[in-house]
């Protein structure tokens, strides 16, 4: 189970799929080791950029059952949900299946900190002993969620264990939530998504950790363990080489397909397909992310370090 301690790289897994727009199970096995044998410490299914909200039941389920029978690691399961009935189904079925926890979003319907307040009330009842996850991505939700209210949700809620923070920008937020615990509240384990583009200095200010994707995982691995092992500056080095792909993969509305692409490029995955509606990249999109590829190879290599491929 995940806990307020839980610490390291929780990649967010893709979902792939066939040419036609089918589940494909095979590329998800596949991709299930790269992440894994690219430093993985766990990792996240059915999130948004998982295209979770494209799946049938049926489908999540798939998913769920197929990455928990093969991951040698803890998995947490994305469980938003318009409703709570449907919330809890799904959350019970990956806990069945071995998930390690669950990942809840709020609806974007929340407006006032009262309401925030209600609604992860009535998570924490409906999952009764899941622990969860919060997720605070207000790019993606439109709700803002302040450290305040964090804290209050934490304080109220004692299986909600981890935050994921994508606030953008939101240093200052981890500051706050470290600044509460060390002054006695409960401290709970903050892991990192924004696709890493502030990996170093979110860890800096006292993440614990990531929780994202991207197309090249292992980078998030290699600059957390830089930085725990006390050498901030070799951290900074291996992150400035990933440093132009994590840019060009951040592109609002283009994101999935560009990760999507790069692990398709280096056979993780069969196909670099996005389940509709989803964005294609055009030849030239394709060209500038073979580019920075071969530029990326070669100032690894500069670090000495031999790139996954």
């Amino acid at each position: 189970m995940i806990n307020e301690s839980t610490r390291g790289v929780f990649t967010i897994a893709a979902t792939p799929f066939l040419p036609g727009g089918a589940l494909d199970l095979c590329s998800m096995d596949s991709l299930t080791d790269a992440y894994i044998e690219r430093g993985a410490n766990g990792l996240t299914i059915l999130g948004m950029m998982g295209e979770a909200g494209k799946l049938t039941a049926e489908e999540s389920t798939s998913i769920v059952k197929s990455v928990t029978s093969r991951a040698d690691v803890p998995v947490i399961v994305g469980v938003s949900a318009p409703g709570f009935a449907a919330m809890a189904s799904l959350a019970q079925t990956s806990m069945a299946a071995g998930a390690a926890g669950v990942m809840v979003a709020p609806p974007p319907s929340l407006r006032t900190d009262a309401q925030i307040l209600a609604y992860y009330h009535q998570t924490a009842e409906t999952l009764e002993d899941i622990p969860f996850v919060l997720q605070d991505f207000p790019l993606a939700t439109g709700v803002q969620i302040s450290a305040s209210v964090i804290l209050q949700i934490v304080r109220d809620c004692p299986t909600c264990v981890m935050l994921k923070h994508e606030d953008w920008p939101g240093l200052e937020k981890i500051s706050a939530l470290r600044e509460a615990s060390d002054a006695g509240s409960r401290r709970i384990s903050i892991l990192c998504g924004n696709g890493g583009m502030y990996l170093l200095e979110e860890m800096m200010r006292g993440a614990d950790g990531a929780m994202t994707g991207f197309g090249y995982p292992e980078m998030m691995a290699l600059v957390t363990k830089a930085y725990n092992d006390g050498n901030a500056e070799r951290a900074r080095d291996i992150f400035d080489a990933y440093m132009p792909m994590i840019r060009y993969e951040a592109q609002p509305g283009m994101g999935l397909a560009i990760r999507k692409y790069s692990l398709w490029k280096q056979g993780v995955i069969a196909h670099p397909v996005l389940r509709r509606p989803g964005a294609v990249l055009s030849q030239t999109a394709c060209a500038e992310v073979d580019a920075l590829a071969l530029r990326q190879v070669a100032k690894l290599r500069d670090l000495g370090i031999e790139p996954a491929v």
